[in-house]
């Protein structure tokens, strides 16, 4: 149990008011699950990065790093320590590139990007979360990925040191980079995109959104894609979809309480009412098995868990 008061009492009043207590982790997350975390600050700037990862760090506090929500399940019990909610969202449009907060919807980026006359981005539309997840995971989808746009980084590493980094320093790959594993929060984003094709960026977007809409659960709190595509058979295939795995394996009907596998979908995990997060981790579990039973293939789970620690 975590000394709130202590904190709290500590902070400048500047930082106080960007403090929330017991803050429901289920109103943070797209699952819509999830209890309280102790402590979630709002981080609007660097300065603010810094001074709650010291807090968080000094008091020798569980620490985790939110965006959007997506692609996390938050545990029933919650989170005993500081969640910091990266808030950034500067949008600076520059030439053929675009300096970005990466608390900024990652949605509202391409949307506004396009309507800045600068292309690139629009086959990510619909994709839900923020900036920032979308790079710290290597968000991408029909063939490509946000690593490839990525120009230079603002990330806060783990010392307090701010550092500035180029797109060799990410360790891009399929849905991963090297900044989890180092620790970095990842803070302000330059992108490199192209100026002009907006009409035909636009009709792509378009196509994009309504492919995903047809695909995914719109109206069912879900967080994404559960397992990571397998790696190609040989050089220069595609990966195989978790999805099509899981659905030859049965998945499609598989269910836990209010947590089930979504219809149109088998590698999605939707919470039909009040499911609760061992509920989904049950079923994810299910549907893990059922995949090695059948094809002898272990699935690798793409969401994070946000819990107490292990």
């Amino acid at each position: 149990m975590i000394d709130t008061i202590k904190i709290l009492s500590g902070l400048p009043d500047e930082l106080k008011t960007l403090v929330l207590q017991e803050q429901s982790l289920k109103q943070r997350t797209t699952l819509q699950i999830g209890g309280p975390a102790a402590l979630l600050c709002e981080v609007q700037n660097t300065e603010h990065a810094q001074r709650f990862q010291e807090i968080a760090f000094k008091n020798n506090l569980p620490f985790f790093v939110l965006g959007g929500g997506s692609n996390i399940l938050a545990s029933d019990e919650g989170f005993p320590g500081l969640v910091m909610h990266v808030a950034t969202r500067d949008f600076i449009p520059r030439g053929n590139t675009l300096v970005v907060g990466a608390g900024l919807d990652f949605d509202e980026v391409i949307s506004r990007s396009l309507a800045s006359g600068l292309s690139g981005l629009e086959f990510a539309s619909g994709i839900p979360g923020t900036l920032g997840g979308a790079i710290m995971g290597n968000a991408g989808c029909y063939g490509h990925e946000i690593g490839e746009f990525m120009l230079e980084a603002i990330t806060l590493a783990p010392d307090g040191t701010i550092k500035r980094r180029g797109p060799e320093g990410f360790g891009f790959r399929y849905r991963a980079t090297s900044l989890r594993e180092s620790g970095e929060i990842l803070l302000q984003a330059t992108l490199q995109l192209s100026s002009g094709g907006i009409e035909a960026a636009q009709a792509i977007r378009e196509e994009k959104i309504a492919d995903r809409h047809s695909k995914h659960p719109h109206n069912l709190p879900s967080a994404g894609s559960w397992f990571r595509n397998l790696p190609p058979s040989a050089p220069g295939q595609r990966r195989t979809a978790a999805g099509a795995l899981l659905e030859k394996a049965g998945s499609k009907t598989m269910h836990e309480g209010d947590a089930r596998v979504f219809e149109g979908h088998a590698n999605m995990i939707v919470n039909t009412g009040q499911a609760s997060s061992r509920q989904v981790q049950k079923l994810a579990r299910r549907m893990k098995d059922a995949v090695w039973d059948k094809f002898q293939v272990k699935l690798v789970q793409e969401v994070r868990h946000l819990g107490p620690p292990a």
